[in-house]
């Protein structure tokens, strides 16, 4: 979702890698007669965005083929560089990050691909694509011409455009068009354009000279005006919407958003009437599965929830929708649509309950979960000064003095990102939370042992606090004293899941409320099957769920609208059991159940903590 950013695109044909010759091929803009041309005819595509990070490997085809049959000829894709060069200077193309493989696939399909490398993608995804180690550089200036941006920045386009040459729709690949936010003109021979919000602020600044300005828009938006906007910019040329909003995004604690079917299918018709070329945004959404959802700051900061389901076509699980079967008889009325019945939905299962037992409390499991052992400073250090950029980390220190007496423990400078669990001696004293709970009280004795596990919830993805960074960003002090000395933990919670090392050994005796972080682990029975499922936590609070050592991501029900974590089938085993770990932070029942479910449960407001 980019509305309100500018993106400069690279109209590069990219299609399969079937190497005829590429003097055969082309792609272009025929000013005279206002369209793209392929191969020296008019053309028009009608596309989606499909993100290959929110979609197992083993559902790629699935999704695409759905894509195809809905009579689609083009999909958008995004690359998010921090998916793929996690540590700098280290990168990963394989298996769920093999984008080759994802664009062999569209290719063997019969779909074009408009790809969107980034450096910065926005998304809704974690720090909108750009990599957390950048904020190692406290004073670097993220998208900008500073040297430290623009150095790894070009670093990660010249090894990632290299791989995609050989996919140009010129040389005999099927990417029509590949996004950047800058002049990499000199590195393809193509056309090259931009893509901005419709208002003239927007277009203005988005703009360049020697660029095609396209505009993006949705529902909203008066489709007259819209375009009449891009024709101050570009006089001539095809009419493109980069991005029609078929759904949008939710946060934490908002309604489930949702696009009026009669709608799309309404303006998708006319715009394509127009002869414009239109992609979809969201066609297929997908899952932010563990911890690669983003953020948004506006007034405050607000977490963007696990589903990506975003009201699209395809649902979360990939699944038709009378949403994509009406466009489907729109399109049917431009060109035509493959010939076949739609695949259909991937087979759902509801296996029931799962009665989980408690492991153990973070401060109990410690030499697990961080056992290089902690960091020690005077003062708190950040997320990205330990090197520990996603999930949680405990910082830990001791009470300066008696507090027999509820004593306020203070941020002065907001500096919790994002969400605060605090306990003395082992007991859970509350929480504090980035912009809206920053003052709790506590109380105990000199000396007594004070943790606070600090959960990253995702860096913001838009807009100017992209410079987000996580953990303790000040001091803290508990009434007239800061707190010092500190022993800090970065936590890997992920690779004791991976590896088995938390399992549950407590005889399963009721547990009190209000105990704060702990881990518990149980087994989903193998059935013989391994079908897409649901995860409901019913009376749990907030944490994060793994099945089988993946990270499914994060579930808050108390606050809503997400009541399910989609658990694709391939996550499963149907022959072994299925381990199950959560990481509850503030609250679990007392009957300790979860629920896998045969239906997503999605628009629930939960309550607004």
């Amino acid at each position: 979702m980019e509305s309100q950013i500018t993106f400069v695109l690279l109209s590069l044909c990219l299609l399969p890698i079937v190497f005829v010759l590429a003097d055969s091929r082309s792609f272009s803009i025929d000013y005279k007669n206002n369209c793209f041309q392929k191969d020296g005819k008019p053309f028009q595509y009608i596309s989606g965005s499909i993100h290959y990070s929110r979609i197992p490997r083993e559902y790629w085809k699935d999704r695409l083929l759905k894509m195809y049959m809905t009579g689609l000829n083009a999909i958008q894709v995004y690359v998010p560089w921090n998916f793929h060069e996690t540590v700098q200077g280290v990168f990963n193309f394989a298996g769920d990050r093999d984008l080759e493989y994802f664009l062999n696939l569209a290719n063997q399909t019969g779909l074009l691909v408009i790809l969107r490398p980034g450096p910065y993608i926005c998304a809704e995804w974690e720090m909108g694509g750009l990599p957390a180690w950048l904020l190692q550089k406290p004073n670097i200036i993220l998208r900008s011409a500073d040297t430290e941006y623009l150095k790894p920045a070009s670093d990660w386009l010249a090894m990632l455009l290299t791989k995609m040459k050989p996919w140009l729709y010129q040389n005999g690949g099927n990417i029509i068009s590949v996004q950047v936010e800058n002049e990499y003109g000199s590195y393809f021979d193509v056309i090259l354009f931009t893509t901005d919000g419709n208002t003239d602020k927007e277009m203005i600044c988005g703009t360049l000279e020697g660029l095609y300005a396209t505009i993006d828009f949705g529902t909203d938006t008066n489709i007259t005006a819209a375009f009449i906007r891009q024709r101050r910019f570009e006089p001539k040329g095809p009419l493109v919407n980069s991005e029609f909003y078929t759904g949008w995004l939710d946060h934490w604690g908002d309604k489930h958003a949702s696009v009026d079917t009669v709608k799309v299918s309404k303006m998708l018709g006319e715009m394509l009437s127009m002869g414009a070329s239109v992609n979809m945004y969201m066609f297929e959404g997908g899952t932010n599965f563990g911890y690669w959802n983003g953020a948004d700051h506006d007034t405050r900061f607000r977490s963007v929830v696990t589903s990506y389901d975003y009201n699209a076509p395809l649902s979360e699980a990939g699944d038709p929708t009378d949403k994509l079967l009406a466009i489907r008889d729109v399109i049917k009325n431009f060109r035509d649509i493959p010939v076949g019945p739609m695949p259909p939905a991937t087979p759902k299962f509801a296996y029931g309950f799962v009665t989980l037992q408690k492991v153990g409390n973070i401060s109990s499991l410690l030499d697990t979960l961080s056992p290089q052992g902690p960091v020690r400073s005077q003062y708190p250090l950040t997320f990205e000064e330990i090197k520990q950029y996603y999930g949680f980390m405990l910082y830990r220190t001791t009470l300066p003095r008696n507090v027999p007496e509820p004593t306020p423990l203070i941020s002065p400078l907001n500096g919790i990102h994002d969400r605060a669990y605090v306990s003395v001696n082992g007991v859970f004293q509350g929480l504090m939370e980035r912009d809206t709970a920053l003052v709790m009280n506590v109380t105990g004795q000199q000396g007594d042992q004070l943790d606070i596990l600090v959960e990253n919830m995702g860096r913001v993805n838009f807009g100017s606090y992209i410079n987000d960074n996580k953990g303790l960003l000040g001091n803290l002090i508990l009434g007239n004293d800061v707190l010092t000395d500190w022993s800090i933990y970065p936590l890997d919670i992920d690779t004791a899941v991976a590896n088995g090392w938390l399992q549950a050994a407590d005889s399963g005796s009721a547990m009190e409320a209000g105990d704060g972080p702990m881990i518990y682990s149980g087994t989903l029975k193998s059935t013989g099957l391994a079908w897409d499922t649901f995860v409901k936590l019913n009376g749990w609070t907030k944490g994060q769920v793994w099945v089988n050592g993946v990270n499914l991501g994060r579930y808050w029900p108390q606050r809503g609208p997400q009541q399910t974590l989609y658990v694709p089938g391939p996550f499963l085993s149907a022959t072994q059991p299925n381990n199950i770990t959560v990481l509850e932070l503030e609250r679990a029942p007392s009957h300790r159940r979860i629920l896998f479910m045969d239906r997503p449960q999605l628009n629930s407001t939960g309550q607004k903590t």
